[in-house]
């Protein structure tokens, strides 16, 4: 099928670039095509102020100042430098870090980098709808823990930690928050100075901007938060992160959070409208389909949902034409559940038949439909041929059968 008949429901994944932003973007390349650190000519102190300015749009949309914002390539880039750069430079206070066990692997594996360097790490767990426990964070807190790493957003379930009430908690015991913004930036309201967040990570092209451009708050006052450089070079952005700014990103990236935030509100609303009515869909015309996730607390593009005696992958197939994630194969080839869902008590089985759609500015109501009845009819048809789910419908607990063989 041609690019052109695909419906594109994996906004989660990657987003358009709004024309709009592209528009602001391109005098960039050709015209204005200056080195912001030059800072001999005009060509540079043209780059440098357009950066600048972007600083101050990106800062201003969570209620922080343009100094405090770094330039980076993206938020794995963002998230490294937050986790490493602060534990190796707070490491005389103390070695230990506590992260979520739903966190997205670019905060799971620099933390886990650093276990193997000689950090302690704690892994809060979950419940079923993704949440961790305050009472739990408080008690994991030590005299040497310096950092804590929880997720605004999750970007395989949607559902949202209350991330103001976590920065509380992390303020009173007197260390660093870290939060990975990605999947909420631009979409959920943040204000780091109310949330209590010293760092903050997110990303472009997940809010209707280019590839390859992310950011990073770090927190200049009450208390001001200090990083050892993770990669080192001219000494760019206060030396936290070297390297050639990518000023066309930049312009991109904060003409794509103006958009976002000119009706926030009413754009979040109907994108929610437009998930709901696929759930309604799905949920109304066939039975054992779970969401996945808090259905009360999550971003609105997000519809995490596994149904019942079928395999993700072959539903993906039968589903040619539109772009899903399915639950099995989520951050690499390999065939293992996702680990998200199996931190939520989601069992192998459901873990692999969930298939995760997401929504966005330009999903219509006629593609959700489309979408819908083509996700319908594949689950009817690999249905027909389970026979779990024949047993499952004579009234037989598949989980009491005792399975010969092997």
């Amino acid at each position: 099928m041609e690019q052109d008949m695909q419906i594109y429901l994996d906004y989660q994944a990657t987003t358009p670039v709004d024309p709009r932003v592209l528009e602001a973007m391109m005098p960039w390349f050709t015209q204005s095509f200056g080195n912001a650190a030059s800072r001999n000519h005009a060509f540079g102190w043209e780059a440098e102020k357009a950066v600048d300015q972007a600083r101050k749009t990106l800062g201003a949309a969570i209620g922080a100042s343009g100094r405090e914002i770094v330039f980076t390539s993206g938020a794995t880039e963002s998230n490294n430098i937050a986790i490493l750069g602060v534990a190796r430079m707070y490491a005389p206070k103390g070695k230990h870090v506590i992260t979520c066990s739903t966190e997205h692997k670019a905060v799971l594996d620099p933390m886990h980098a650093l276990e193997n360097e000689g950090w302690e790490l704690t892994v809060l767990g979950v419940d079923e709808q993704g949440h961790i426990n305050l009472d739990e964070l408080r008690s994991a807190i030590r005299e040497d823990t310096t950092l804590v790493s929880i997720m605004h957003g999750n970007n395989e379930i949607g559902t949202l930690h209350p991330i103001g009430e976590i920065g509380a908690i992390c303020r009173e015991k007197g260390v660093l928050f870290h939060t990975d913004a990605t999947q909420s930036l631009g979409k959920e309201d943040i204000n780091v100075q109310d949330m209590n967040i010293d760092l903050l990570s997110g990303s472009a092209h997940k809010m209707y901007g280019p590839k390859g451009v992310g950011m990073l708050y770090v927190r200049r006052r009450n208390p001001r938060v200090r990083i050892a450089p993770v990669m080192h070079g001219g000494g760019h952005e206060r030396g936290m992160r070297s390297g050639t700014l990518n000023v066309p990103g930049i312009v991109g990236f904060a003409k794509a959070m103006e958009l976002c935030l000119e009706d926030r509100e009413g754009e979040q609303a109907k994108i929610a409208a437009i998930r709901n009515r696929l759930q309604e869909r799905l949920s109304s015309s066939l039975s054992h389909v779970h969401v996945n996730g808090d259905e009360n607390n999550r971003l609105a593009c997000s519809l995490n949902i596994s149904f019942e005696f079928v395999e993700g992958e072959s539903m993906l197939m039968g589903m040619h034409g539109i772009a899903v994630s399915s639950g099995s194969a989520c951050t690499s080839a390999s065939l293992e559940p996702s680990y998200v869902l199996r931190a939520l008590g989601v069992g192998d089985e459901l873990a692999h038949s969930s298939i995760r759609f997401s929504v966005g500015r330009f999903t219509t109501e006629e593609e959700v439909d489309r979408a819908a009845d083509l996700t319908i009819s594949t689950v009817k048809k690999l249905r027909e041929m389970s026979p779990l789910y024949e047993m499952a419908m004579e009234g037989i607990d598949l989980s009491t059968v005792k399975w010969s063989g092997h």
